[in-house]
């Protein structure tokens, strides 16, 4: 289906060639004929199915083809979003879609510009996009109301809840028009009990949607799964981007500490990187984010807090560190490659500590991972090792810590394990790997 085939103005249709799209998504092919119609909206779908475009299209067209409801505090249309990265990819969006026709867009999220955003704000917007603390901080002190809003997007609802972020989004909801008297759409990666009872609940009989119901990961994306020992991890690693010259990796792990130090052992060998972690400040988070995106950095290391809501074009490889102890974790993070129809590439390394989560990993995926056997020739050896040590800041008065590194060669080959070449003799598939270590 082609966007010229909707009944969609003009000024949409310029903002729609403008962003490069022609084609519909399939979730906008199934959405956006009810949605312009003015119906609410319930979709399954994973992020990078086009869901962005699909709410953004249909509320802008809404809105030129609705009575505004008259000069006032209340924004026309609100999007709520779990996240800063989330706010900020949906107000570019916005604005290359929605800026032929003119409409006020504005993004607020916490870590930036306080006083400046609440001072556009006050000023009234048509399209106001923001998380929920930021949301309800300005909607507290009546900079603006919700009262007369007419149009409310719900993104990545599940996210929400797994968040904590529910009671907040109830508190919005409740200030918010009646819901027979606005158009809301609702977008999550999965439609569990509680993201449904929140439908009903808010929803003016929302039209229900799925896709790819049966399949949750993204077909194009060739996965592979490696069983190594967690002294070879980063060795193997090393293998894959030398492999690769010409990679854009996205490399997650599950915890703050291994990212950091795997952070610092990609740079100390030549491969440049930065962490994106939960406590990193949102200047530098944008910064970081910015620099992957136009290829300053080759490999952004990552922590969960980056496996849903990136948009990021480009991404060759994603590789799971550690292998994620939830499932629906490892589809997140593989979603992040293979997007806007591109090919893409999901590596897992499989070691003692996470292997255990590997059978349940597949059972939710409802197919069997490639399991390739690890010959010594794939594993780097020779690389340059770093230390990562911890020292309290002199200054601040919490005592954060700041890492520090150092470097030395390691071998040319390790006295631990036998140096003949060809494959070790070592079982594959479920059975691989040790009984986690007990802590």
């Amino acid at each position: 289906m082609r966007f010229d085939e909707l009944n969609i103005p003009e000024p949409v249709l310029e903002g729609i060639r403008a962003a490069g799209f022609a084609e519909c998504t399939p979730v906008q092919a199934i959405t956006l004929p009810d949605a312009l119609l003015g119906k609410d909206i319930t979709a399954q779908a994973q992020t990078g199915t086009g869901k962005t475009a699909a709410f953004l299209i249909a509320v802008f067209s809404r809105m030129l083809s609705q009575p505004a409801p008259g000069r006032g505090s209340s924004p026309r249309a609100l999007v709520i979003a779990p996240t800063r990265e989330l706010v900020v990819q949906i107000n570019a969006e916005a604005r290359l879609i929605g800026g032929p026709a003119g409409f006020k867009i504005l993004p607020v999220f916490g870590g930036i510009d306080y006083e400046k955003q609440r001072s556009d704000l006050a000023k009234g917007v048509d399209m106001l996009i923001g998380t929920p603390g930021r949301l309800i901080d300005y909607l507290k002190q009546k900079v603006y109301s919700l009262s007369k809003t007419q149009f409310l997007v719900i993104d990545e609802a599940d996210r929400m809840f797994d968040m904590g972020f529910i009671a907040d989004l109830r508190f919005l909801l409740r200030r918010m028009s009646a819901y027979d008297k606005r158009q809301s759409m609702l977008f999550s990666a999965t439609l569990s009990h509680r993201v449904l009872e929140l439908c009903y609940e808010h929803m003016n009989h929302p039209e229900l949607f799925s896709v790819t119901p049966e399949q949750m990961t993204v077909d194009i994306v060739e996965q592979e799964l490696y069983h190594v020992g967690k002294d070879e991890k980063f060795g193997m690693l090393l293998g894959i981007l030398r492999r690769n010259p010409d990679g854009h990796f996205i490399l997650f792990c599950n915890m703050k500490s291994t990212a950091e130090k795997v952070m610092a052992l990609l740079n100390a060998n030549g491969f440049v990187s930065a962490a994106l972690t939960g406590d990193i400040d949102q200047k530098k988070r944008m910064k970081i984010l910015s620099q992957f995106k136009d290829g300053s950095l080759a490999v952004l290391v990552a922590t969960d807090v980056a496996s849903r809501g990136l948009h990021i074009d480009g991404v060759t490889h994603v590789i799971n560190y550690d292998l994620p102890q939830d499932a629906e974790d490892y589809v997140h993070r593989i979603g992040r490659t293979a997007r806007a129809g591109a090919g893409g590439k999901a590596i897992s390394l499989a070691c003692e500590d996470y292997v255990l989560s590997f059978p349940e990993i597949e059972a939710f995926i409802k197919q069997k991972i490639p399991v390739i056997p690890v010959t010594d020739e794939m594993i780097v050896t020779d690389y340059k090792r770093v230390s990562v040590r911890y020292r309290a800041k002199e200054s601040g008065p919490y005592g954060k810590k700041t890492a520090q590194t150092s470097g030395r060669k390691t071998p040319q080959n390790r006295s631990s394990r036998d140096t003949n070449k060809g494959p070790r003799n070592r079982p594959q598939g479920r059975s691989a790997g040790k009984t986690p270590n007990k802590t």
